[in-house]
């Protein structure tokens, strides 16, 4: 069975997250450019996804107070999510968490540890290779929720029941690690750009494709979920 996923897309330039999450996922993708305040006028899908973007989940805009109201009532129906960077950093902020700017960037292939205990990332080495890049982090994971993945940039990983997020970059491939990195230059000094590109190589591709393993994850957890709660909604209308 394919689920049926949600793609909230918050990039205001959607191809590349257009083009890595339909070549990752095994799943029937819906996509809606939340930047434009386009959301789901449904609940029925087997999960969601909530992108990277460049916006900061603290800031006042209209379309971030809309679609963290949106994935509130969304968490609360039981749909399985999963968060990615600022959509991790969404979803910690919607469900009680902190989120706060940092001192650094961190961008590039890095190391990040996991518990070894959270099912999103089975299969994956309990220190494994990611590529990242953001200058927010969650400082503070919410009320009840487990955090999983660190490095020492903070927290990379988190759940909360049927809610997993990650901060780092699973769906990226080479294109767009060196396109987000050029991107950069108003922000980060040359020769710290010329270092990230300079590890943009295909062994670190390779190794950093290990935490794509994640995907196959959250799309058997999502289908295994919903299947659970339409039992439970059978059972109760019996």
């Amino acid at each position: 069975m394919r689920p049926r996923i949600a793609l909230l897309n918050a990039a205001h330039d959607g191809d590349d997250n257009r083009r890595n999450f339909r070549r990752e996922l095994d799943a029937d993708l819906v996509e809606y450019d939340v930047t434009e305040r386009e959301l789901p006028d449904t609940f029925a899908f087997d999960g969601c996804l909530v992108t990277g973007s460049r916006a900061s989940v603290y800031w006042d805009e209209p379309w971030i107070r809309d679609l963290e109201s949106w994935v509130t009532d969304a968490v609360d129906r039981d749909i399985a999510f999963l968060g990615v960077c600022f959509g991790h950093q969404l979803l910690a902020h919607a469900l009680g968490g902190t989120v706060e700017p940092m001192d650094e960037y961190e961008i590039g292939y890095r190391t990040v540890d996991h518990d070894g205990e959270n099912e999103l990332l089975a299969g994956v080495d309990e220190s494994f290779t990611v590529f990242t890049t953001h200058s927010d982090r969650v400082a503070e994971v919410p009320p009840g929720a487990t955090t999983f993945a660190e490095n020492d940039y903070g927290i990379h990983g988190f759940r909360k029941e049927n809610v997993f997020s990650v901060q780092f970059h699973p769906e990226y491939d080479p294109e767009t690690a060196e396109t987000v990195t050029k991107g950069k230059d108003d922000q980060l000094a040359d020769e710290r750009i010329e270092a990230v590109l300079d590890g943009v190589t295909e062994a670190n591709y390779r190794a950093a494709c290990e935490a794509k393993q994640l995907f196959d994850n959250f799309t058997e957890f999502a289908v295994r979920q919903a299947g659970d709660v339409t039992g439970a909604t059978t059972a109760a209308d019996d």
